[in-house]
């Protein structure tokens, strides 16, 4: 039967080794150990991560022993880790490259190739485990920034495993990703998933954002196509386990644990800030707006208390023994300047917590406090709005936590600005008992419905459903059933005629001709094909006359130039099928010229019988913004002018409509009878030669995007080993 394979960082359990020699495994109680082990009552699940014992620190009897307890009490495989690889691997790459740089914080940003190669080494290591239980039909699931390159590896060894991803924190924006020098490799390891799951649509879009600029390719709606398979990019908020924190109250130790807090507060109003201690977490920021609350608002001395819970995070990292000399500096300040006989305005409290005492502070807590600078999701401030059985209390929530898209009926504040966190302070332990019911009460019903068990389900059942369901999208690929179809029509035929488009298709699309230059194998490929007898090749392209002779003329090759304007037949002179007008161009072009001074990075060609608006360099966004603008104002000015506005890979040409690829092709299909056709294109011209074929022809479009072609590929090497192909046959 097939399984669940979860694969995290760490097993959601911590071993102990206790003074009589035994071994105790205790359970995590976190959020993702909570979410996933629904799953584990609907199917088989197996967990794969790190035990927490690192290989050097035991001997082989125990590590043998705990890896056969792990496997079968719990169905838990431990990843064999050393000190060594955790130094590297954990605290340096994950935590002092990708934590920081992912949440904004790119000083703090340490870029080691050392740690680096470690991250390599381990995310190879965690394969290795995976491999040993592993079998086909079983379902993948990977989490977190520690293993960004793990689906890529199961991909190469395993192509056709169906894997998904979850990012619990932040995905950057471009301009922050692109400062990774392995920001191409991190990308080509989570484009090895079928479903890449983020908290927020903010995450996504960033992402996708890296994916078009960095690797080059397009998404429709989400999803992405890589080579034959589909990839979707898609938001799953995490929840809560929201009966857990709203029913506690039937816990006597939590009882009595409020009594107590509530006597020692003496009447006062209890602001909450609960956070590990970590530079993201804005808790700098927080104790100054709280420091200026008090010296703003007077009148609350001795009436508020602040209790700052901060809980022990990373204590090797030198960045975060330095944040904590900083509270403890910033505490004392606040505390000494305000404080009196009776009253200390902060009670900070640096350890964890048990669950009781967490749940007590909660309960306490007129307020919630929750500002971090960054934050993937933020689920304290989820736990507090569950906790709130009377339904009151405030939260006070940073806009720059994934949190604030799910609970916008807190009071939302930047975290950077200290006076409207002061003011929001003032405002919470002000606001009246009904505007704070009102508040509350939404958010409790949004988080119940919305809790970690359907988090975790949802994602499941997409993961399922998307893998095993018809592409999202209106494409025919052409897969190896019809790629098979084709080449046994080219073998039966007697007379064939190939239309090959240039630029996107037979080479990368580049705006500069130096780029574009054809490689000896694809000259190669080119002289075998129109050697046949049997074979009309035509090259089309949008390029010059001059430079389709530089490179070709020796190959007995049909050219056609500047999409259509132009045609050569082998031994032949240039033509032109129709007589064009140049003059239009005096009025077209200082429009262009305009856009294009206004878009850094795009430039204007002027080809003989065409202008042409090249925009691949600029900003895509925003490049974008502007192609619709030009095109809206071109199409006011070309109206009674016989011209016609194609719209190509990132260039927008404007051309006389009475020449193109579509009117050559019908003249050189009428000049002879062939009994095969195939047309292969990237753009719209090419639409305009797709449109025009009879319904016995083949026709293939490379990319994204509606067309009139048969099939549909994204992956230019494809194309190549097609045409060499039909070289073999004769």
């Amino acid at each position: 039967m097939p399984k669940l394979i979860l694969i995290s960082n760490r097993l959601p359990l911590t071993v102990e080794f206790k003074k009589d020699n035994e071994i105790a495994y205790i359970p995590s109680t976190g959020g993702l150990a909570t979410g996933l082990s629904s799953l584990t009552k609907t199917q088989k699940c197996v967990w794969i991560g790190f035990s927490g014992i690192s290989t050097d620190t035991v001997d082989k009897h125990r590590r043998r022993m705990i890896t056969r307890d792990l496997a079968n009490n719990y169905s838990f495989y431990s990843v064999p880790l050393t000190s060594h690889d955790l130094k590297l691997y954990y605290n340096g790459f994950s935590n002092k490259t990708i934590w920081p740089l992912f949440h904004y914080f790119s000083t703090y940003t340490s870029f080691d190739t050392r740690t680096w190669d470690y991250y390599l080494k381990v995310n190879q290591k965690f394969f290795e485990s995976f491999k040993d239980v592993y079998e086909p039909g079983d379902m993948i699931w990977v989490h977190d920034y520690h293993l960004m390159l793990l689906p890529g590896i199961i991909r190469k060894n395993i192509p056709d495993a169906r894997i998904g991803f979850f990012l619990h924190i932040p995905f950057p924006s471009y301009e922050l990703f692109r400062l990774l020098p392995w920001r191409k490799e991190i990308l080509e390891g989570l484009l090895g998933s079928d479903l890449l799951g983020f908290h927020t649509f903010g995450y996504v879009r960033h992402f996708l954002n890296s994916v078009q600029r960095i690797i080059g390719l397009e998404h429709y709606l989400g999803q992405l196509q890589i080579e034959n398979r589909n990839l979707k990019c898609d938001i799953f908020p995490m929840g809560i386990d929201y009966d857990k924190y709203s029913n506690y109250m039937h816990n006597t130790k939590i009882a009595e644990e409020i009594a107590v807090l509530k006597e020692e507060l003496q009447g006062r109003k209890m602001i909450l800030s609960m956070d590990r201690l970590d530079f993201t977490k804005g808790i700098i920021s927080r104790l100054e707006s709280f420091a200026r609350f008090l010296k703003k608002y007077p009148e609350y001395y001795e009436k508020v208390v602040l209790v700052l819970l901060a809980v022990p995070s990373r204590t090797s990292v030198d960045t975060y023994s330095s944040l904590r000399d900083r509270v403890n500096e910033i505490v004392g300040r606040i505390n000494g300047k305000y404080s009196t006989l009776n009253w200390s305005p902060i009670r900070y409290l640096y350890r964890s917590l048990p669950f009781e005492t967490i749940m007590t502070l909660y309960h306490c807590a007129d307020a919630a406090l929750v500002t971090p600078l960054r934050d993937g999701m933020n689920l304290v401030a989820k736990e507090y709005v569950a906790s709130r059985t009377r339904e009151d209390g405030v939260l006070i929530l940073s806009e720059m936590a994934g949190a604030a898209e799910e609970l916008g009926e807190a009071i939302i504040v930047n975290p950077n600005n200290i006076e409207e966190m002061a003011d929001a302070i003032a405002l919470a332990i002000s606001m009246g008992k009904e505007e704070q019911h009102n508040r509350i009460s939404i958010m409790q019903r949004r988080l119940k419905r919305n809790d970690v068990f359907k988090w975790a389900e949802s994602f499941i059942d997409k993961l399922n459903n998307f893998k095993t369901a018809e592409p999202e999208s209106p494409f025919t690929y052409l897969d190896s059933e019809n790629k098979m179809k084709i080449m046994d029509s080219y073998g039966n035929a007697s007379a064939r005629i190939l239309f090959l488009d240039y630029d996107g298709t037979l080479v990368p699309f580049s705006s500069s001709p130096a780029s574009a230059v054809p490689d000896e194998d694809l000259i190669l490929l080119l002289k075998q094909l129109s050697s046949d007898k049997k074979n009309d090749v035509v090259l089309t392209s949008g390029r010059s006359q001059d430079f389709l002779e530089k490179y070709f003329s020796g190959i007995p090759l049909v050219l056609i130039a500047e999409h259509g304007a132009f045609i050569k037949m082998p031994s032949d002179e240039w033509k032109t099928l129709v007589s064009l007008n140049k003059e239009w161009k005096q009025q077209i072009r200082p429009l262009i010229e305009l856009f294009s001074d206004r878009t850094p990075g795009s430039f204007v060609e002027e080809k003989e019988h065409s202008l042409v608006w090249h925009y691949r360099r600029s900003d895509a966004e925003f490049a974008s913004i502007r192609a619709i603008e030009l095109k809206s104002n071109l199409m006011h000015l070309i109206a009674n002018l016989n011209l016609g506005i194609i719209e190509g890979n990132k260039v927008l040409e404007i051309k006389n409509i009475e020449s193109n690829k579509g009117k050559i092709a019908s003249n050189l299909i009428t000049r002879k009878k062939h009994d095969f056709l195939l047309a292969i294109g990237d753009d719209d011209t090419d639409e305009e030669l797709f449109s025009v074929l009879p319904d016995s022809a083949y026709s293939i479009k490379i990319g994204y995007g509606h067309t009139k072609a048969n099939y549909q590929i994204l992956n230019l090497r494809d194309i190549r080993m097609l045409l060499e192909e039909m070289t073999s046959i004769t």
